[in-house]
């Protein structure tokens, strides 16, 4: 068998196929006594990331479909629940549950790629399931403007033909190993494909599935790979009064096991822990000091830091610019100097403490609470009153997008999840 043959039949298996109907908006429908809406067939494709069915495809695959419908390389089709999902990166996870465990793909790395390199696509190309395609990588770091609110940064070029519906499927080299998230981002272009560097698609994979976290339990550890995206993972910050501080890691511990997972990379920290149930307690095998040390890391729910901070507010208590963020955000909220983030090892300018949050609002389905510093809202910085109310006077355009992505800081730890603006009282507007 050729590398290529041999590279497909293994990573196959881990490739998914993603189809349900959206319905999208005719431009030139305006002023029409027909609707300016119609329902289209979406398809896309998905890679296996965690055996217990989680998978990684593109925000765009799964954006507006009411039921996302799987089917695995063998024909067993499922719906699937979307887990988390990233605008600006294009990125989401969705999950499927299978009675058996599912085949992961095999991960590589980004950093040490090659122009000129052999890579393959695989994915449901016009709805053909498991296209093969290959090519070689053109170029790297390419920045592409594809309209007004979607920018991708720093892609992979390749020649490899990646059509509609290759989208969210593997980049891989000839080892197998997937360098690359697919996008299609150039209609009707002709030896011209982009994917997402797979170390950034982790990383961000990594975060959304803490952000699945935030309304259950917590760990308190913030994994670093000290030797690139495949290299030791060591624990870069434990946070105070956190389980990982009580079960006794420390800072500069290399994380090797945690349960039955090993650990290769951040996102299998986050992997290692999903399922779990507060009291729960987790063996963890660490390096410290050249010495294998096992620990016991025991999952602790998220009590006093969830709906006890959901409170209503009333109007007479605002004032006119905290009229607005409750309209618009579900919060109100307070300034805080860049010091009071760079005292928790996080170099920003200065963020908006939340003071209270609304009952029902996007943001509180979000989980966010009285204390956390909201420090970004979709591409803007949130770092004054003056910069919310920029966005402010953007609030129709923007809850128009439906949701847009949004950061906030919570201990030492920086986390995002998605807000839907509301507009003329509507906070829950989705």
């Amino acid at each position: 068998m050729t590398p290529i043959v041999t590279a497909v039949k293994n990573s196959a298996p881990a490739v998914v196929n993603i189809q349900g109907q959206k319905s999208v908006t005719d431009p030139l429908a305006v002023g029409r006594t027909t609707p300016a809406s119609r329902e289209v067939n979406g398809m896309g494709t998905g890679v296996v990331i965690d055996a217990r069915g989680y998978i990684l495809t593109n925000h765009h695959v799964v954006d507006g479909v009411r039921q996302i419908n799987v089917t695995l390389d063998g024909g067993q089709a499922y719906v699937a629940q979307l887990v988390a999902h990233d605008r600006e990166t294009d990125l989401a996870v969705i999950r499927i549950k299978t009675p058996q465990p599912l085949p992961t793909i095999h991960m590589g790395t980004s950093q040490d790629l090659m122009t000129g390199e052999t890579v393959i696509a695989l994915g449901n190309a016009y709805g053909y399931e498991h296209t093969v395609t290959s090519g070689i990588i053109s170029a790297l770091h390419r920045n592409v403007q594809v309209n007004e609110t979607q920018q991708y940064l720093d892609l992979i070029q390749t020649d490899a033909s990646i059509n509609p519906g290759n989208s969210g499927g593997p980049l891989m080299n000839l080892d197998g190993d997937m360098i690359g998230l697919n996008v299609a981002v150039r209609a009707g272009a002709q030896g011209i494909g982009f994917a997402i560097p797979v170390d950034k698609a982790l990383e961000v994979a990594t975060k959304m599935l803490k952000v699945e976290k935030l309304e259950s339990y917590w760990h308190g550890i913030t994994p670093l790979a000290i030797d690139g995206p495949t290299g030791a993972v060591t624990v870069a910050r434990v946070e105070r009064d956190s389980p990982a501080e009580l079960g006794g890691l420390q800072r500069g511990d290399e994380l090797e096991q945690i349960g039955t997972t090993a650990i290769d990379r951040p996102l299998d920290v986050e992997r290692s822990l999903l399922g779990r149930r507060p009291g729960e307690r987790v063996p963890v095998l660490v390096q410290r000091n050249g010495e294998q040390v096992t620990l016991d890391l025991v999952i602790a729910a998220k009590s006093g830091r969830t709906r006890t901070d959901v409170v209503e507010v009333a109007d007479s208590q605002l004032t006119t610019f905290q009229q607005a963020t409750w309209t618009a955000f579900g919060l109100t909220m307070e300034p805080v100097s860049a010091s009071v983030l760079r005292d928790r090892g996080l170099p920003l300018d200065g963020g908006m403490r939340v003071l209270s949050v609304k009952p029902g609002s996007s943001a509180a389905s979000q989980g966010v609470v009285k204390g956390d510093i909201l420090v970004q809202i979709h591409r803007w910085y949130t770092t004054s009153e003056e910069d919310v109310q920029f966005i402010l006077n953007r609030a129709d355009a923007v809850a128009k997008l439906g949701t847009v992505r949004f950061d906030i800081v919570r201990g030492g730890e920086r986390f995002f999840g998605q807000l839907a603006l509301g507009v003329d009282g509507d906070t829950t507007r989705r």
